[in-house]
Order: structure tokens, then C-alpha cells, then sequence
């Protein structure tokens, strides 16, 4: 007769929910995996799904029952993991967004808004449009591949245990944040630069012309330079995003090593 006893039982569940928790941590909180039109069982089940197809290789968890304050603590801990290596990443998506916000600001176009369904709040016409080109550009980039197998290898570079985390790696993940506004700009910088000087522009014309209407004439040429150069620099934009999404994944790797 086949017995199974209780340590059998918490090896095998433990087996299993610490690394289910660290992968639904990066799932809940991951660019387009974490998006509020994926429903929660469909996270569940990716995270799920991975989980088992990545079992037998990963390396033996703590003897530890999960229903255990210990093994209470340890999903928690492995729970946040996964959802920094996540927000990692949505801090690039969130530069987008910020550049998006700027150059609809300086076109003009604060007031044409769509409502975000992932934010929960309305967004401007440019950022929704950049967000959109950016996720395009991470999964033609297999982005979500690669932020898979770094969740997965991550329980090589941070293995699962009782020990508590180091709280200098956690600063790292603030100080990647802080690049968030110098990115969003660096993004926005050849459209506002352009708007900025036809503006100048205008603002000549209008003292040497005083009977020229300048909502008339300003608006347009203001809104039809702004998509002028926005299509110029699609070209360019995906070289860039390409770079901050190989900064975002750098700075994956090096908060995991401050962690351990």
C-alpha cells in the first residue's frame, strides 16, 4: 500500500509553490503579462504553466511546509522577487509614457485623451500611441521570452531560502527609477526641440505680422510638424528602445546580485 506522510507532502507542495510564487509575481506585475485586460486566472495560469515546465530543472527548494510561518515568509520574499524583476521592466514601458505625455503637451494635444485601461486613469493620444509601438517592438524583440528565462534563471543567481534579503539591492531598483524622467525626455527631445523652435518661429512672425491670428495659423503648423517629426523619428525609435530595454534587463541582473 502506497503511503505518502506529511514531510512528503510539504516537499513535494514546496516544490512547487515557491517557485510558483516568484513566477506569478513577475506575472502580475509584467509588461503586457500584467495588463488589467489579461484576467487573473490567466495569469494564474501562465504562471502555472511555467512553473510546471520548468520544475524539474531547477535547483531542490528548502524543506520548508508552506503553510509554515517560515514558509509564510518565504513566498512572500520570493513574491516580491519576481514582481521587482517585473516593475524592472514596466519602468521602461513608464519612460514611454513620459515621453508620450511630453511631446502630446508640447503639440498641443494635452486635451485629446484616451482612457488607459492598464492605469485605470486617461492618457494622452501621443503616449497611447508610443505605448502601443513599444510593446509591439518587445514582443518582436521576444521580450517576454527573455524576461521569462530571466525569472527562470534567477532561481540559479538567487536560489530560494529562509535567508532574509539584502536591502542595498532593493536601492538599485530605486536608483533605475530615477532615470525614468531622464529617459521619458531623451525620447521626446528631437520632437520638443523642433516644436520649441517653431514656436520661436511663430512668436517672430506674430510681433512682425501683428495682424496675422496666431491660433489660426499656429495650431496647425505646431500639430502638423509635431506628427512630421514624430513619423521621422519612428525610425529611430526602435534602436532606442532596444537599448533601454537592454538597460532594463542589465539592471535585472545586477538587483539580483545585490539580493544575494
Amino acid at each position: 500500500m502506497l503511503t505518502v506522510t506529511d514531510a512528503q507532502l510539504d516537499a513535494w507542495l514546496a516544490a512547487l509553490m515557491f517557485p510558483l510564487v516568484r513566477i506569478l509575481g513577475m506575472v502580475s506585475s509584467a509588461p503586457l503579462f500584467g495588463n488589467r485586460g489579461v484576467s487573473i486566472r490567466v495569469r494564474v495560469a501562465i504562471g502555472l504553466g511555467i512553473a510546471v515546465a520548468v520544475l524539474p530543472a531547477l535547483p531542490p527548494m528548502p524543506p520548508v511546509a508552506p503553510a509554515s510561518g517560515v514558509g509564510l515568509a518565504i513566498m512572500a520574499q520570493q513574491f516580491l522577487i519576481g514582481a521587482a524583476i517585473a516593475v524592472m521592466m514596466r519602468i521602461v514601458f513608464a519612460a514611454v509614457d513620459v515621453a508620450g505625455e511630453l511631446v502630446g503637451l508640447q503639440m498641443g494635444l494635452s486635451f485629446a485623451a484616451f482612457f488607459d485601461p492598464d492605469s485605470g486613469g486617461r492618457t494622452a493620444v501621443v503616449a497611447e500611441f508610443m505605448g502601443l509601438i513599444t510593446s509591439l517592438l518587445f514582443l518582436a524583440l521576444n521580450g517576454h521570452l527573455l524576461l521569462v528565462d530571466v525569472v527562470i534563471r534567477s532561481f540559479e543567481w538567487l536560489p530560494v531560502s529562509a535567508t532574509p534579503l539584502h536591502g542595498d539591492g532593493w536601492m538599485s531598483a530605486v536608483r533605475f527609477g530615477t532615470t525614468l524622467f531622464a529617459a521619458g525626455l531623451l525620447l521626446a527631445m528631437p520632437i520638443m526641440a523642433t516644436l520649441l523652435v517653431v514656436n520661436i518661429a511663430m512668436g517672430v512672425l506674430t510681433r512682425a505680422a501683428p495682424q496675422l491670428n496666431l491660433f489660426a495659423i499656429g495650431f496647425p503648423v505646431t500639430l502638423g510638424t509635431g506628427f512630421l517629426v514624430l513619423m521621422l523619428s519612428m525610425e529611430a525609435f526602435a534602436p532606442a528602445m532596444r537599448h533601454f530595454f537592454d538597460r532594463g534587463f542589465d539592471s535585472v541582473g545586477q538587483l539580483l546580485q545585490a539580493l544575494h
